[in-house]
């Protein structure tokens, strides 16, 4: 067995440490070198950590090689419980491509706004970048996030159960300032959002909504939107359901009525046990998950850790959250983490002593609107398992005797 040690080798035999021949012979030259190194360069004493030459400066940071095992899924979802605090980095922010990725010169790129308007105009980047801007932080959830668990397949970990969510600080000039400059007609009530992907999404949004907090991004956690996300220019849509924030925005045409898309007559329709759908539920409801211990991890013991993960709501700030740590016998309140935003991830944590018998565990969660996030049992009562969309069901993890933490 070899194992290096300041730039040279030892070998182990039999337990004992004999130097190499060619370690030997530099020797002389090393000990005569020692006079001119400086005092943290001198060869470390037996247990201690050798010291390294540090890494050049780089254009663009980068993660610790160590940490290369938190990334997206497959399907695109962010790693919920590898994550601190409630921003998510905009390079493991979940994405959800139905026609690809379009790769858009921003020089190139325009706006066009037409329809009941008094004065139809096209933006470019440049345009809309001299407007003024706003930043804040929001979630962002797929309409069909944890869906699998409304169909009694839960997801084994965080990401893969919640994953379709993040929450980012956006950039960009309120959809109100924008529509100022072209002028609504009396008898504008929907806008029709296009996106210069290869299908041309588009969702049909109130001007109400339109007019309130909606964002016309170009900037996230800091620099410009990635392509996955909309690249150069994207709606963020604070509360509703992910695809009315529409990605690589092109066109906004104003209009009296709904413009009917398949996005809005089939994909996103909540299908009811009655045989009926519902159309335009954009607001994602209240809901919760805990992210550490969570399926896939493992305790070391019995003790005390802390039960941590985030909760958010489409209609506004988190007001409390509660665990359940027997099975939802009993429920303790759990601290939230400041800040608390409207319409973004609030973290919450509890601190548990675990005595080694296996239980469940779970989080639920109530808005400032004092809606309470439902059990999986309530919603299928009223929704059935036709369609899975906007699910937000309280998430239930397992921890066994030996500390594995599994899907409950």
């Amino acid at each position: 067995m070899k194992i290096y040690e300041n730039g040279g080798h030892i070998e182990k035999n039999g337990g004992g440490r004999t130097f190499s021949r060619r370690r030997l012979l530099s020797s002389a030259a090393e000990l005569g070198a020692l006079a001119l190194l400086p005092r943290n360069a001198l060869p470390q004493q037996p247990g201690e950590v050798p010291h390294e030459l540090g890494l050049p400066k780089r254009p663009y940071g980068y993660r610790s090689p160590f940490e290369s095992k938190v990334v997206r899924s497959s399907h695109g979802h962010t790693p919920l419980q590898d994550l601190y605090g409630i921003i998510t980095p905009s390079e493991l922010h979940y994405e959800v491509l139905h026609f690809g990725m379009p790769m858009i010169n921003p020089a190139h790129h325009e706006l066009l706004i037409d329809g009941l308007v008094e004065r139809p105009l096209i933006f470019t980047m440049k345009d809309l970048e001299r407007m003024p801007a706003v930043s804040e932080i929001h979630f962002l959830e797929c309409a069909g996030n944890s869906g699998a668990d409304q169909d009694g397949f839960p997801g084994k970990t965080p990401q893969e159960s919640h994953g379709q969510m993040s929450c980012t600080e956006w950039t960009g000039v309120r959809l109100s300032t924008v529509l100022e400059q072209v002028g609504l007609k009396p008898t504008a009530r929907w806008i029709l959002a296009e996106g210069a992907d290869a299908g041309r999404l588009a969702r049909s949004i109130p001007v109400e909504k339109a007019l309130d907090d909606i964002i016309v991004a170009y900037g996230q956690n800091g620099e410009a939107l990635r392509p996955e996300q909309g690249y150069p220019v994207r709606l963020v849509v604070p509360g509703w359901e992910g695809n009315t924030n529409i990605k690589w925005l092109h066109r906004l045409q104003v209009l009296e009525q709904p413009a009917m898309t398949a996005w809005e007559t089939g994909s996103y329709t909540d299908l009811l046990p009655s045989g009926k759908a519902r159309q335009f539920t954009f607001v994602m409801e209240a809901k919760s998950v805990i992210t550490r211990p969570a399926g896939g991890q493992r305790l070391d013991g019995p003790g005390v850790y802390e039960i941590t993960g985030v909760a958010w709501s489409g209609r506004g700030k988190i007001n409390s959250v509660e665990i359940s740590a027997d099975g939802g016998q009993n429920w303790q309140k759990a601290e939230l983490q400041e800040p608390i935003l409207t319409k973004a991830f609030t973290r919450f944590r509890w601190t548990w002593n675990w005595n080694g018998a296996e239980t469940k565990i779970a989080s639920r969660c109530t808005d400032e609107t004092g809606y309470c996030q439902p059990t999986r049992e309530q919603i299928v009562a009223v929704r059935g398992l036709n369609a899975t969309d906007h699910y937000n069901g309280i998430k239930w993890w397992r921890v066994h005797r030996d500390g594995e933490v599994t899907y409950a």
